[in-house]
């Protein structure tokens, strides 16, 4: 019986040190391989050359975030010379089939240009030890340095996108 309750007392400190750590900014994390919208293999653009603003998205809740992300894109309150955006799709966790969310991004990239990348397997969550991702949309900023230094994970609130344009504004 003792032996049970430590071994359940390790599990839950070791739970609770990655997700701790999972959540300690700033933290480096490494260039991660990836796929272009026709599934192939591809590194995130603009690595160790500018800061990097990252929309992860699980298509199921492409709209989350909606006004927030458009009054940046209006206003350009985190546009600038040493900052470049672009989209990775979280396609693991899609309920929609890959081909179909790739068709749907490609036509977005035709009619605005945005740069979008896919991401078929968690790479980018296991890698960054971003944990559940799952019906996300995940906002990440990292520096020139390949430290992450912004993290959010779905719906944000004013408080919390007051805290990311904090967080962007030296990067600009």
């Amino acid at each position: 019986m003792k032996l049970k309750a430590l071994i359940l007392v390790a599990i839950a400190t070791c739970t609770l040190t990655l997700a701790a750590e999972a959540q300690s900014l700033p933290r480096k994390v490494r260039n991660v391989e990836v796929q272009d919208l026709d599934a192939n293999k591809s590194r995130l653009p603009w690595w160790g050359e500018k800061n990097l603003l990252i929309f992860y998205v699980d298509p199921e809740v492409p709209k989350q975030n909606h006004e927030f992300i458009t009054y940046i894109e209006e206003t350009g309150r985190v546009q600038g010379p040493n900052i470049e955006g672009f989209g990775i799709v979280n396609l693991k966790d899609a309920i929609y089939p890959n081909s179909l969310v790739r068709k749907i991004a490609d036509a977005r990239t035709a009619k605005n240009g945005a740069t979008i990348l896919c991401d078929p397997d968690h790479y980018i969550s296991s890698a960054w030890r971003l944990g559940d991702c799952d019906n996300m949309f995940v906002i990440l900023l990292v520096n020139k340095a390949g430290e992450l230094v912004y993290v959010h994970k779905g719906e944000m609130s004013e408080q919390e996108q007051q805290r990311f344009l904090a967080a962007a504004e030296p990067l600009r």
